[in-house]
């Protein structure tokens, strides 16, 4: 089982070169239609959702990232960590104003017992289902003692 990174997504999606482009659109054709399975990364994920969304190069609508990546992520040919969580990650994207980082380990916490994190960034505080605390300077006696 091979690798496959961002760029052959990308020019599948973009169809943007006039040669990669449809050698990529073959190689996801051999995936869907089983004769080929691949592996990648959410960083890979990532990657492509942040180019696609980037305001100097393409600039697409969130709405419209989801549309053309999660039909690819689903594929049965294509073997990625975190899978099932991708609805939810592209649910939260498309319906909070936060980052997709944010949204990822948002649905990533979701699935944790503790739903709690620590950050500074108040994109969290818009997913109901996760608790936002901030780091404070407040010391308990135990700790002051330690020092």
């Amino acid at each position: 089982m091979r690798f496959i990174d961002s760029n052959i997504f990308l020019r599948h999606l973009l169809k943007d070169h006039p040669e990669q482009s449809p050698a990529c659109f073959a190689l996801i054709r051999d995936i869907e239609q089983g004769r080929e399975q691949v592996w990648t990364t959410d960083l890979v994920v990532s990657e492509i959702v942040f180019v696609l969304s980037s305001k100097t190069l393409y600039n697409l609508a969130r709405e419209k990232i989801r549309a053309l990546l999660l039909p690819l992520i689903e594929l049965p040919g294509i073997k990625l960590p975190h899978k099932r969580l991708y609805r939810r990650v592209f649910e939260l994207y498309t319906t909070q104003p936060i980052d997709y980082v944010d949204a990822f380990n948002a649905a990533c916490l979701e699935h944790q017992p503790v739903t709690e994190l620590y950050s500074y960034d108040k994109d969290y505080d818009r997913v109901e289902s996760v608790s936002r605390i901030e780091p404070s300077l407040i010391e308990d006696e135990g700790s002051a003692q330690e020092q």
